[in-house]
């Protein structure tokens, strides 16, 4: 229980901390994805921080509630999803700066889903 608690925990505050960073820093992130849409930034920033809000509620939780869990790990798995769809084709004619985030980020995400899926099942298979 205590492992799928810090791995929902981490993930609340590396999606909450990125969200903050988006929203404060919008027009330098886009800058470096050469592109001119800040609001595009502003907007994911927004969204990571309500996720990241939900993901910090379920994580102070005495015991996280598998199907919530469930459905963070589906929302991470379509981030990486999302991710992917944005890199491979190149859409938006982003930097390689901007792609090389895009990864890395994708690739956090997709640890976070793994570990949450390998916590809760463990959890829920006692």
């Amino acid at each position: 229980m205590k492992s799928l608690k810090n791995v929902l925990l981490i993930n609340a505050v590396s999606s909450g901390a990125t969200g903050v960073g988006l929203i404060v820093f919008a027009r330098t992130v886009a800058d470096l994805f050469g592109t001119s849409q800040s609001q595009v930034f502003t907007g994911v920033g927004i969204f990571l921080v309500v996720f990241a809000a939900g993901v910090l509620y379920e994580g102070i939780q005495k015991s996280p509630r598998p199907l919530q869990v469930y459905t963070i790990i589906t929302l991470d798995v379509l981030w990486v999803i999302g991710s992917f769809a944005i890199v491979l084709p190149q859409l938006f004619n982003l930097s390689v700066i901007g792609y090389i985030a895009i990864t890395a980020v994708a690739l956090w995400v997709a640890a976070m889903a793994y570990l949450q899926i390998r916590e809760v099942k463990q959890v829920t298979a006692a």
